[in-house]
């Protein structure tokens, strides 16, 4: 069954905004200047509960470019996943332990992880602690684990062509040095069930002229005075990122040959850890303090410290910042007022052009920004009365169970 998808026929959410132009601040009032774009998904069900879609853009035709920074995490935890499943003849599943072999010059390998209760490594601990802290180390592992050339052909084989997954975060390595991946390998109660030996991809990528700031400190903290050139970074469209949300949170809304290739156990897990909170984890165990309740949680709550989440309200989540580029992708759901939607968001929030210093303009620009668009669509979706309400108990069963 394809779902239907409707196209807007009015200029909705820009008039939206504008009437509450006030509390977006100058996010909005400059939006070029901001790189501003927003995609929200209006969700509608039938009788059957089948969702219908319609789609909202706001300057996605612009071209701008965005440094995606961690919400490449996203689609390389879901291709692990896959990746995995083609794996379980040799009797390994997502707890299985998988150790990584150094790549001298490049990256070191992994025998340990003090974080997980068994001290050991795998994807399913990876992937907890991508989406309750956006740990960089785990993504890099993953990205090892599928190696650059086949987890960017799968995604263009999904249809994410504008998508390139080009290098590890986090790590000050060249373009030439993320092409090589460490070897990896399963190993359970001392016998080696998969071993992967380290890999060279040979995927040529097309030439790009992505550029941001005037001015940019270098990975070894010196202050160049040029713009920062992205043209060889990791890239994500804003369209890519949220029909990845929509495929992965409503696959019967997509062709098979665009539905990811998980099980109904892979599903109900990425649910989980999407919308777990750091100290609602026991394995890993986060600092409270450090780690608080929305830590990861833009749109709607802006990460703030203080924010207290309702119980009936869930948002499943995964966002990026770096280099003065602040993006989140969001499908929020509120089972006290039958309310659901898809909303993502990229903004550009450096005011100075000096890229890799850009903590107080998160702070004071990039997330309040988020926290009150997220306020804007979810009071309009909490408002808007809709013929046949989703159920949504099922969801919220589902992600309680472990």
């Amino acid at each position: 069954m394809q779902t239907q998808y409707y196209q807007a026929t009015d200029n909705f959410p820009a008039a939206l905004l504008k009437s509450r132009k006030a509390s977006l601040g100058k996010v909005f009032r400059d939006a070029a200047a901001h790189r501003l774009q927003i995609i929200y998904t209006r969700i509608d069900r039938d009788a059957r509960q089948r969702p219908h879609f319609t789609d909202f853009h706001y300057g996605t035709g612009n071209n701008y470019y965005f440094y995606p920074a961690s919400t490449v995490k996203l689609p390389t935890a879901i291709l692990a996943l896959e990746k995995l499943n083609n794996l379980q003849p040799d009797g390994i599943h997502r707890d299985t332990p998988l150790l990584t072999r150094p790549l001298p010059g490049i990256n070191p390998g992994v025998l340990h992880d003090h974080s997980a209760a068994g001290k050991l490594p795998s994807i399913s601990h990876y992937i907890k602690k991508i989406f309750l802290v956006s740990d960089n180390d785990a993504f890099n592992r993953l990205y090892e684990f599928i190696g650059q050339e086949p987890l960017n052909r799968r995604l263009w084989e999904l249809g994410y062509t504008g998508t390139e997954i080009r290098h590890r975060v986090g790590l000050p390595l060249h373009a030439a040095a993320n092409m090589h991946t460490n070897g990896v390998y399963f190993r359970d109660n001392g016998k080696i069930l998969y071993e992967q030996p380290d890999c060279l991809s040979r995927l040529r990528f097309s030439e790009r002229h992505d550029f941001a700031g005037s001015m940019h400190y270098n990975h070894r903290g010196v202050l160049e005075n040029n713009p920062m050139d992205f043209s060889h970074r990791n890239r994500l469209p804003l369209a890519d990122l949220h029909n990845m949300m929509r495929a992965l949170f409503f696959p019967e809304a997509v062709t098979k040959a665009k539905r990811f290739r998980l099980t109904g156990k892979d599903y109900n897990f990425l649910y989980r850890c999407m919308s777990q909170y750091p100290g609602e984890s026991t394995n890993p165990v986060y600092n409270e303090q450090q780690y608080y309740q929305s830590y990861v949680k833009f749109l709607l709550f802006g990460s703030m410290p203080e924010a207290q989440i309702p119980d009936h309200i869930r948002i499943f989540n995964k966002p990026g910042w770096a280099y003065g580029f602040l993006t989140d992708t969001a499908y929020i759901a509120d089972m006290a007022s039958n309310t659901e939607f898809l909303l993502s968001a990229s903004i550009f929030v450096n005011t100075d052009g000096i890229l890799g210093d850009d903590k107080q303009a998160f702070e004071e620009t990039g997330k309040p920004f988020l926290k009150t668009l997220g306020e804007i669509i979810y009071e309009e979706e909490r408002n808007r009365v809709k013929r046949y309400p989703p159920n949504l108990g099922s969801l919220f069963t589902q992600i309680a169970t472990e």
